[in-house]
This record gives C-alpha cells, sequence and structure tokens, in this order.
C-alpha cells in the first residue's frame, strides 16, 4: 500500500482535534480537502478509517494509521531540523503524577539543555498509559506493565516506594487501642484509578473503603491534604521523607507498597528519543528502588 503523506497527515489532524473542520484549520486547507484526502485513504487502505461523530474519531484500522503517522512525523521534524528546515521536534510522553513530582523532575532539568526539543506530557496513571502508547498519542511512556505494547520496547526502572502516612494529629484521633482504626478513619485517594489505599487496607483486613473518602486529584495537593489532617494515604517516600523528618507526618505502620515502572517506547531510529530514554534510565536509576 503507497501511503501518502498528506492523508496520514489529515487522519493524524482529525484524530488530535476530533473533526475535519478543526483538522483543515491544523492543516492549513480547506475541511473539503481534509475529507477527499481521507476518502482517498480509505479507499486504499480498503476500511472505514474514521468514525464520523461528534467528535471524530479513528476505528481500529485507523488508530494504526495515526501511530504510523505520527512515527513518520518524529522521523521527519528530526531531519528536517537536521537540515535547518524546522525549529522544534516534539516528544510526546505519558507520566504518572507522583513520577512527575519527585523522580521524573530529574528528566525535565536535563531536557532544559536541549536544543529544539518540546517535551509534550501527559498525566496518566502508570496502569492506564499502555492505550495512549497504542493509539499512537505518545511515542514513551512510564508504566506499571512490564509486557511491551506491539512496536515498543520495554525496560525495568525500579519501583516507586509507597509508604501509609497521615498528619500525626490525625492518626493520634483515629486510633483503635494501639493500632490505627483502618476501618473507620477517612482516607484521601487521588481518583477512581487509585487502588493504593485499597490494597492497604486488605493488608489489614479491611475489605472496602471506609465511609469518608476524599478524592483529590493532583500529586501536590493530595501530599497538601495529608498534610493537614483531611485524611490518611499512600505517599511515595520520596514525597513524604521531608514531612515524615520534621514530624509533620507520620507512618501508619511499617507496611509498604512498591509499584514497578517501565519504560515503554516506540521502536524508532529516533536520536531524540534515545536521548530522552538515556535520561530516564539515569533519573530513575539515582531515585527508584531496584530488585
Amino acid at each position: 500500500m503507497d501511503l501518502n503523506p498528506g492523508q496520514l497527515d489529515a487522519l493524524v489532524a482529525i484524530a488530535e482535534h476530533g473533526s475535519f473542520e478543526a483538522a483543515a484549520r491544523e492543516l492549513h486547507i480547506t475541511p473539503s480537502a481534509v475529507s477527499q484526502r481521507i476518502r482517498a485513504l480509505e479507499a486504499m487502505a480498503g476500511q472505514v478509517l474514521v468514525s464520523r461523530g461528534a467528535p471524530c474519531r479513528p476505528t481500529p484500522h485507523g488508530e494504526r494509521l495515526v501511530r504510523l503517522g505520527r512515527q513518520t512525523r518524529l522521523l521527519y521534524d528530526e531531519a528536517s531540523v537536521a537540515l535547518g528546515a524546522v525549529a522544534t521536534v516534539e516528544l510526546p510522553v505519558a507520566v504518572n503524577a507522583d513520577s512527575l513530582t519527585t523522580w521524573f523532575r530529574d528528566v525535565l532539568a536535563t531536557a532544559a539543555g536541549w536544543n529544539g526539543t518540546a517535551i509534550r506530557l501527559q498525566v496518566e496513571d502508570q496502569a492506564y498509559s499502555q492505550r495512549l502508547l497504542r493509539s499512537g498519542d505518545v511515542l514513551a511512556a512510564v508504566t506499571s506493565d512490564s509486557e511491551a505494547v506491539q512496536g515498543c520496547s520495554a525496560e525495568p526502572l525500579g519501583a516507586l516506594h509507597y509508604v501509609p502516612a497521615a498528619a500525626a494529629a490525625f492518626a493520634g484521633r483515629w486510633r483503635r487501642g494501639r493500632a490505627p482504626d483502618w476501618a473507620a478513619m477517612p482516607t484521601v485517594v487521588f481518583g477512581a484509578k487509585d487502588d493504593l489505599q485499597r490494597d492497604m487496607l486488605r493488608r489489614h483486613g479491611v475489605p472496602q473503603l471506609p465511609p469518608v473518602v476524599h478524592q483529590v486529584p493532583t500529586s501536590a495537593d493530595f501530599l497538601e491534604a495529608v498534610r493537614i489532617g483531611l485524611g490518611w494515604g499512600m505517599l511515595p517516600e520520596l514525597q513524604a521523607r521531608a514531612g515524615l523528618a520534621s514530624g509533620q507526618l507520620v507512618r501508619l505502620s511499617g507496611d509498604v507498597l512498591d509499584v514497578p515502572l517501565f519504560w515503554q517506547r516506540w521502536r524508532l531510529d529516533s536520536p531524540r528519543l534515545t536521548t530522552l530514554t538515556d535520561a530516564v534510565r539515569e533519573a530513575a536509576g539515582r531515585h527508584l528502588r531496584r530488585g
């Protein structure tokens, strides 16, 4: 199949912007021209590639070509930068909020010294970032899945170490004898996908969350909610270290939960993606637990 780069660009633009009109604005052509490109691509593929709804979405067959289009764009942009034709290469990456707040900041500090490279982050739970790789929305991701997405490689980075913590006054108030009252004390969760608190409760024989559950969907505010006594929560040790040292926070038990993290990236001969991978590997080696 002889794929036309302009047709792939139209398909990617629809996937990113949700309509033929928005894709046309992105590509600086008319909606009719976008429609013609998609019809020609569908005729060549022998498949419907775009679900015409509100918003428009690639079909499963279309998603494969969207991924190819994004891969092609990366390689094209890298070649264009080398030739002086464009100024910037974009690297879209998925990373979980706790990593972004802690060890991944070293990656950003390293990237600050790169010329012509724009990091475009999508914050996603480490257990759900694979879908972004499959769809081609990102070139690489920090994920908890060791099984590589088709077309990607996966390598272990280490484990992010979580501890059950609470404000000192909160912990003193919610006790049952000498132990925390796990079944009753209010809990803070990051969101619907956050199972860390449930996992810790099961370790203590509590099958479900308590009646009062607060949801705080940003990592820094999650830490602050725990620090001011809104509830207890599972905090990355890297993030909780200062509060534990100062006495503002206390550990509720000696239990820990280690979340293994992996770096998945497209298997592309891309110098920029390789440079990013090296930076991720170095930062993880400094901060994450091995073995």
